[in-house]
C-alpha cells in the first residue's frame, strides 16, 4: 500500500531546471568560465565571468556529485571580487590546506570538510584566521586536523577561535577531546556534536557551555559522573547518548541515570538512548504525578516524568531488551526496528553514522524483500541519501542496493518517474565503480539495472555502464552469476544503439573480452549460455561498424568461428549468432578480401542448405556470399567452390524460403542490403537483397516499411523493375516491397506517399 504523497513523491517526471542543466553543462566543460593560465597551470576564473554566491555554492556542489573537488578547483574562487563563498561544504574531497586557504579568505558563514583526507593540522590556523564570520563548523570523518598536542592548546587558551559559533560538529573517530581548553572561547555555542571522540574522561570540564541546546556524543564513552554535568545543562532541546557499541552502552543502575537526566533538563524535546540499556528492562512502571488524574502506564521506567509531556523523539534503536517494542512509550516518534516507520525515521536520523545506518539499511532490506513496506518513497529516499553520502562503504552500498532492487522490480515500478530512475541508476554505477572486486556489490547492481529499460533507461550514464560491466566479465577464471549477468546487460547494451555508443564498446576491449570468453569455453569444451551471448555480443558491436568486424578478424575471431562450429555443430542458436556476426563483417568491402578463402567459403557454402534455427543459419550464410560475390568476378580468387556454383546454391536457397517466416533479427539501416541493389552484373546478389526486404516489410510492416522509404529504397526498387538484367523473380520481389510499402502508407498517411512508386506491369 502507497498513499497518495508517497506516489507523488516517486511519480516525478518534470524535466530538470534550466539552472541544473547549465550547472551540470559547466561542470564537464569547466573551459566555459574559466581556463589553465599556461605559467602556474592553475585553472582560473574568465575575466569576463562573475559569481554570485549562490551559483558559486550550486556549482560546488553540482561538481561533487560526480568528482573530488581539488585546489585547482579551489584556485577558481582566488578572485573575491568576482566570486563569493558564503558557506563551503566538501565531502570527499582532495583539497590540501593550500586550497582550504582559497575558500576560507572568503570569510564563510558555514564550513563542512567532510572526508577531506588530505588536509593537515595548519589548516586549523587557517580556519581560525578567517573565521569572522563562522557560524557552523564542521569536521567529519576522515578529515584529522587536530595536533594530539595538549600543551599547544593550552599554551594559547583555546584550539578554535570563532567568536560568532553557535554549532560545531567534530566527529573524528578516536580523536581525543580537551573540552575546556576546545571550547572555552565559544560562549555563543548552541549545538555541540562530538560524535565518535574519545573523551579522556574530562567532559565534566565543559562547565562553561550553558547555551547549549543540542549535544551528541554518539559512540562517546565516558563515566557515570558526566551525569552530573549533563544534568546541569537545563536548557538542552535534544540529547544524543547513544551507541554503536553495545558493549559501550551498559550503565549501572539505567532507569535511575535515565530518570535523573530527565527530570534535570526541563525543557527536553528529543533525546536519543539507541544501542543502550537506559530503557531498561521493560518492565512497566506506574506514573503517579499528579494523584487527582488516572494513573498512566509507561513501559520505560526512566520517562515516568515524561508520561504527560511525551517527546517529540525518543530514539530506542537498538537499546537492550528490545525498548522499541513496547507498548507505552511516552514519545510521538520513535527510531527502532518494530517496523516500518521505526526503521525509516532510525535511517534518517542516522544517516551520518555508517555502523548504525548499516544495521537500519539491512532492516529495511528484509522489510521489501518480504513485502512488508507501506512508505516506498520515502525507503528510496533515504536508501539514496545513504548511498550517495557514504559510497565507500561496502555494506551500505550492499544493503541499499539489495533494497533498490526489490524497490524497483515491486508493484510500483513503472509508477517511478524519470528523474528518480536517472538518480537510482546513477546511485547504483556510484557503489559499483567503488566496489567493483565484490561480487555482492556487482551481483546486486547488475540484478537491478536489469529492471531498467535497457539501453534506453541508461543511456545518459552510457560510457560509465559500459566500463563497469566489462570489468565484470574481465576475469574468465571468475565463472559466476556476475559474469553471466554481466555479459547479459552488454549485450543489451549493444543492441538498438548507435555507431558512436558501438564504437565506445569496441574502443574499450569489448571484441577482446568476448573471444576470451570464448577461447576459455572452446578449452573446457563447454558451450553454455555465456558462449553463445558472448557471440551475439559482437554479433551487435559489429553491425554497421566496420573498425569492431576489423577487431575481430585481428583477434583470430574466425579461428574461434571454425572452431567453435567444429566442436558445436548442433547448437542452432550459437550458430545462428556467429554467422550473423560474420554477415557484418563481410558487409565491410574492404574485410571481404580476408575472408576469400578456401575453408571460409566452403563453411558459408555448406551452410546455405542448413535448416538450423528456421532459415536463420541458410539467410545469413546467403547474405555473406552474396556481398562477397558482389565485388565481381575479379575478386573470386578460389577455384573450389566455384563463384558459378555458390551463387547457384545462394538462388537454390532463396527460392526454398518462406516468404512469411518469421524472423529473430534486427535491422537498424537498410544500407548495406540497399547496396546490393546495384550489382547488375551478379543478380543472385540482388535477389537475396529483394527477398530480405520483401520478407521483412510483408512480416513486419510497421517497422520496416518507413525504413526502405526513407532510406531510398523504394527509388531503388522501382529502378530494378525497369531494368532488363534481374530475371523474373528478382522483379517480382521488388514489387512485393513497394506493394508493402505503399499498403502501409495507406493505413498510415505521411507527407509523402510512395503510391506512385509502383511501376506498371
Amino acid at each position: 500500500m502507497t498513499s497518495t504523497q508517497e506516489m507523488f513523491s516517486l511519480y516525478d517526471s518534470s524535466p530538470d531546471s534550466l539552472y541544473d542543466i547549465c550547472l551540470d553543462f559547466i561542470v564537464v566543460n569547466l573551459n566555459v568560465i574559466s581556463k589553465l593560465d599556461p605559467h602556474s597551470r592553475w585553472r582560473k576564473l574568465k575575466e569576463d565571468v562573475a559569481l554570485p554566491a549562490e551559483i558559486c555554492e550550486r556549482f560546488l556542489q553540482s561538481y561533487q556529485k560526480s568528482n573530488r573537488i581539488n585546489d585547482n578547483i579551489a584556485n577558481m574562487f582566488h578572485d573575491r571580487s568576482r566570486t563569493r563563498l558564503d558557506a563551503v561544504k566538501l565531502r570527499n574531497s582532495r583539497i590540501t590546506n593550500e586550497g582550504l586557504k582559497v575558500f576560507m579568505e572568503h570569510k564563510p558563514k558555514e564550513v563542512e570538510l567532510v572526508q577531506c583526507e588530505y588536509l593537515a593540522q595548519g589548516s586549523l590556523d587557517i580556519i581560525n584566521r578567517n573565521s569572522q564570520n563562522l557560524v557552523s563548523l564542521k569536521f567529519g570523518p576522515m578529515t584529522y586536523i587536530f595536533s594530539q598536542d595538549e600543551s599547544l592548546f593550552r599554551q594559547r587558551g583555546y584550539t578554535i577561535h570563532a567568536p560568532k559559533l553557535r554549532k560545531l560538529t567534530i566527529q573524528c573517530r578516536g580523536i581525543a577531546i580537551f573540552p575546556l581548553l576546545l571550547l572555552k572561547p565559544l560562549s555563543k555555542l548552541t549545538y555541540l556534536d562530538l560524535s565518535e571522540c574519545t573523551s579522556s574522561g574530562s567532559l565534566w570540564a565543559l562547565h562553561e557551555l550553558k547555551h547549549l541546546r543540542s549535544l551528541i556524543l554518539y559512540s562517546v564513552h565516558w563515566s557515570t559522573d558526566v551525569t552530573d554535568w549533563i544534568a546541569t545543562l537545563s536548557s538542552l532541546r535534544h540529547l544524543d547518548i547513544s551507541h554503536s557499541i553495545e558493549r559501550l552502552g551498559k550503565y549501572f543502575n539505567p532507569n535511575e541515570v535515565l530518570a535523573k537526566l530527565v527530570t534535570n533538563l526541563p525543557y527536553l524535546e528529543s533525546l536519543d538512548i539507541s544501542g543502550t540499556n537506559l530503557a531498561g528492562s521493560g518492565a512497566a512502571a506506574v506514573s503517579n504525578l499528579n494523584v487527582s488524574e488516572p494513573q498512566v502506564r509507561c513501559d520505560i521506567p526512566g520517562l515516568v516524568s515524561r508520561v504527560n509531556r511525551p517527546l517529540e523523539f525518543l530514539g530506542l534503536y537498538g537499546t537492550h531488551h528490545g525498548a522499541c517494542k513496547r507498548h507505552d512509550i511516552p514519545a510521538k516518534v520513535i527510531s527502532g526496528d518494530a517496523n516500518e516507520e521505526q526503521i525509516l525515521t532510525a535511517a534518517a536520523a542516522y544517516m551520518e553514522r555508517p555502523a548504525m545506518l548499516t544495521r537500519v539499511l539491512n532492516d529495511l532490506y528484509y522489510l521489501f524483500r518480504y513485502e512488508y513496506n507501506e512508505y516506498v518513497g520515502r525507503a528510496l529516499s533515504v536508501v539514496l541519501d545513504a548511498m550517495d553520502k557514504h559510497v565507500s562503504e561496502k555494506h551500505i552500498q550492499i544493503s541499499g542496493s539489495a533494497t533498490l532492487f526489490y524497490i524497483v522490480k515491486g508493484k510500483e515500478k513503472d509508477r517511478i518517474g524519470i528523474k528518480l530512475k536517472k538518480r537510482i541508476i546513477t546511485a547504483l554505477l556510484d557503489g559499483m565503480e567503488a566496489h567493483l572486486g565484490d561480487d555482492t556489490m556487482m551481483r546486486n547492481g547488475c540484478l537491478t539495472l536489469c529492471q531498467f529499460k535497457i539501453p534506453t533507461d541508461v543511456l545518459f550514464e552510457y560510457e560509465r555502464v559500459v566500463q563497469i560491466l566489462l570489468n565484470g566479465v574481465s576475469d574468465v577464471n571468475q565463472e559466476g552469476f556476475v559474469q553471466r549477468i554481466a555479459i547479459y546487460l552488454l549485450n543489451s547494451l549493444a543492441c538498438q544503439v548507435d555507431g558512436k555508443q558501438k564504437r565506445f564498446l569496441g574502443n574499450h576491449g569489448a571484441i577482446g573480452k568476448m573471444l576470451n570468453l570464448i577461447s576459455d569455453r572452446l578449452e573446457r569444451r563447454v558451450c553454455d549460455d555465456v558462449l553463445e551471448v558472448a557471440w551475439s555480443t559482437m554479433w551487435n558491436v559489429t553491425d554497421e561498424t566496420p573498425q569492431n568486424c576489423q577487431r575481430f578478424l585481428e583477434n583470430r575471431g574466425m579461428e574461434y568461428f571454425l572452431a567453435c562450429l567444429k566442436n558445436f555443430p548442433d547448437k542452432e542458436e550459437l550458430l545462428r549468432n556467429m554467422m550473423g556476426l560474420l554477415g557484418n563483417v563481410a558487409e565491410v568491402s574492404e574485410l571481404r578480401p580476408q575472408l576469400m578463402n578456401k575453408l571460409f567459403l566452403t563453411v558459408f557454402y555448406d551452410l546455405l542448405d542448413s535448416s538450423s534455427d528456421g532459415i536463420e543459419v541458410s539467410y545469413n550464410a546467403a547474405g555473406v556470399l552474396a556481398h562477397m560475390a558482389s565485388d565481381g568476378p575479379d575478386a573470386w580468387t578460389v577455384e573450389d567452390p566455384s563463384r558459378h556454383a555458390v551463387l547457384a546454391r545462394v538462388a537454390s536457397a532463396v527460392k526454398r524460403w518462406d516468404l512469411r517466416a518469421e524472423r529473430n533479427i534486427n535491422y537498424r539501416s537498410f544500407e548495406p542490403i540497399l547496396s546490393l541493389l546495384h550489382a547488375h552484373h551478379t543478380p543472385q546478389c540482388q535477389h537475396w537483397a529483394v527477398w530480405a526486404l520483401a520478407n521483412l516489410t510483408t512480416v513486419y510492416p510497421e517497422k520496416y516499411c518507413n525504413l526502405v522509404e526513407a532510406e531510398g529504397g523504394l527509388l531503388l526498387l522501382s529502378d530494378l523493375v525497369l531494368h532488363p538484367a534481374p530475371y523474373k523473380l528478382i522483379k517480382e520481389l521488388a514489387k512485393t516491397v513497394i506493394a508493402n510499402c505503399v499498403q502501409f502508407s495507406a493505413r498510415v498517411p505521411s507527407p509523402s506517399s510512395p503510391s506512385n512508386l509502383l511501376p506498371d506491369n
